[in-house]
């Protein structure tokens, strides 16, 4: 059963940090529901949204669906952000992932529908109530 303490996020916290000001980088570590370790990106100089709409809305009008411009990003795993961000987006990624993942497990069978994991990892980009604030490079 997946499970995150205050204590191992306080342990992976300082390293999850030093990358996001690597990279200008804002945002905080929380714990939600003591099954998943969340990074939640509030701003910074990495263009997440543009590439990420692009992707949706080429995929959306293949299958005919109308397409919504989204202003915040749940990132749902590396592997499917490795296919969209390219550049510093993709490096940041490549980096925040094994970070917040040190020390986590994932022993799953889904073929019998057995999940086993340390614990869950997420990371939004923004918020559906507070986008991701694009900033100007320094």
């Amino acid at each position: 059963m997946a499970y995150v303490s205050q204590q191992l996020k306080k342990e992976l916290q300082p390293a999850i940090m030093a990358i996001c000001k690597k990279y200008g980088i804002k945002a905080s570590l929380a714990v939600r529901n003591h099954s998943t370790l969340c990074l939640n990106i509030k701003s910074g100089p990495i263009d997440f949204i543009t590439p990420w709409n692009k992707f949706t809305k080429d995929r959306q009008e293949r299958n005919g669906l109308k397409f919504y411009e989204s202003k915040s990003i749940d990132l749902p795993s590396q592997g499917i952000a490795k296919g969209i961000f390219t550049g510093q987006a993709a490096e940041f990624v490549d980096e925040i992932y094994p970070a917040m993942d040190k020390g986590n497990w994932d022993k799953s069978d889904i073929m019998t529908d057995y999940f086993n994991v340390g614990w869950y990892v997420d990371i939004n980009i923004g918020q559906w109530d507070k986008p991701y604030v694009l900033e100007a490079s320094k």
